[in-house]
């Protein structure tokens, strides 16, 4: 039997034309947004909530509030990374990255480096079924998933408020790259019992990002000798 061995190849589109973005937000009581609009999804390069320098988020401060440049909490970037890559638009409150304070007495800000890269993005409704798709000779490669709830937006018609009041509902939801990686085509059924439930209660969706791979198949090459002969 022919011996055929199937090689992912990322899309080499992907990686052309991606341009870093950075967004600072100096009050603690504003939200932080990124956002790739129709461009793509978010890819959180890095993250600092703190001070690196004297001179962001300066204006109006003491002497003695931007001294300390060497001031940033730990585990900001895997915050960011597990709020927002993935998504087209995130919205993150600075105020949770406050506890504990990583410099008292220093006037701190957030900034996030990202990216966006193209991919597809998908969201279906509890109760729905996600349908993902590649063309002929390309497979599924899962970006990241996520169900819960983010807003007050998606998924609400004919929803009580009750059941949309809680935007700080995720998960992490690792089936769909299970089930779904390296198939051309891909059907989940959207529910918590397919899902460990965030917040019970509440209405909530799945937001997929992924990619199509192309599918290369390689013979050996005494197999291409015999087809050549």
């Amino acid at each position: 039997n022919l011996c055929f061995v199937c090689v992912k190849l990322l899309l080499s589109y992907l990686f052309v034309g991606v341009a870093p973005e950075m967004v600072v937000t100096c009050d603690v009581d504003t939200v932080h947004r990124l956002s790739c609009d129709d461009i793509g999804v978010i890819s959180v390069q890095a993250a600092l909530y703190g001070r690196a320098d004297s001179e962001t988020c300066s204006e109006g401060r003491p002497p003695s509030e931007l001294a300390n440049t060497l001031c940033s909490q730990d585990g900001t970037a895997d915050v960011l990374k597990r709020r927002c890559d993935g998504k087209r638009v995130c919205e993150v409150s600075v105020n949770v990255f406050g506890t504990p304070d990583p410099c008292v007495g220093t006037f701190k800000y957030l900034q996030t480096n990202y990216t966006c890269l193209p991919a597809i993005h998908h969201v279906t409704c509890q109760h729905s079924l996600a349908h993902l798709h590649c063309d002929e000779g390309q497979v599924i490669s899962v970006y990241g998933a996520t169900y819960g709830r983010y807003d007050q937006t998606t998924c609400t018609y004919r929803r009580p408020a009750s059941e949309i009041q809680n935007i700080d509902c995720s998960q992490p939801a690792s089936i769909v790259s299970d089930s779904c990686n390296g198939k051309n085509s891909c059907i989940i059924k959207v529910d918590s019992s397919m899902f460990e439930d965030p917040c019970v209660g509440t209405y909530k969706y799945l937001e997929v990002a992924y990619i199509c791979e192309l599918v290369t198949v390689y013979l050996h090459p005494t197999h291409v000798q015999k087809l050549l002969s």
